[in-house]
């Protein structure tokens, strides 16, 4: 496992990945609100944070890497630990979560700590990378960061499908209600 303080990770998702995809993907299927309350989780420096808040203005993104907060591109952002959020219960109506989740070493404790921070009939949206071999799709982030393609399950320590998340969403009010690809 690494550490995820580090100022080449903040750096390394600059805008350009899959940022307008990924915020469609938000608006498409979360349709935020204007009084809604939005949390995005492993939101990195805020693009997509920003984005919603475009059309909810109370979004905020949560990031463990105090590298990327700090270098923040929008305001609301903090860092916080996905298995420990600093948020009382049900203070918000919908989280989502795109290419964070299988970077967390305690999903169980991660997704715990969604449920209690969702209103109940709250909505979650989780991405996560449909991987055949985990950590295959981080082989070019391993090599820039370590210089060692090797490292790349270091990066994604699970490899998640429908099936397997539903094992973590134990002891959670949360159910997969679609699951795409």
């Amino acid at each position: 496992m690494i550490s995820y303080q580090s100022e080449k990770y903040a750096m390394i998702n600059a805008p350009r990945i899959e940022r307008g995809r990924n915020a469609r993907r938000v608006m498409h299927l979360l349709r935020p609100q204007p009084h809604e309350r939005l949390l995005e989780i492993g939101c990195s420096r805020g693009y997509i944070t920003r984005a919603v808040q475009q059309a909810a203005p109370q979004t905020r993104g949560v990031d463990i890497n105090a590298e990327a907060v700090a270098r923040a591109v929008t305001h609301g952002l903090s860092v916080m630990d996905a298995q420990h959020l600093a948020f009382p219960d049900e203070a918000f109506d919908k989280v989502f979560s795109l290419h964070c989740i299988e970077h967390v070493a305690d999903l169980g404790a991660a997704l715990s700590e969604i449920d209690r921070v969702l209103r109940p009939g709250g909505w979650a949206l989780l991405a996560y990378p449909a991987e055949p071999i985990r950590g295959l799709y981080v082989i070019p982030t391993a090599w820039r960061l370590f210089r060692n393609p090797l490292r790349a399950r270091d990066l994604h320590l699970h490899r998640l499908t429908p099936r397997r998340l539903e094992r973590f969403l134990d002891g959670t009010a949360l159910t997969i209600v679609a699951s795409r690809f």
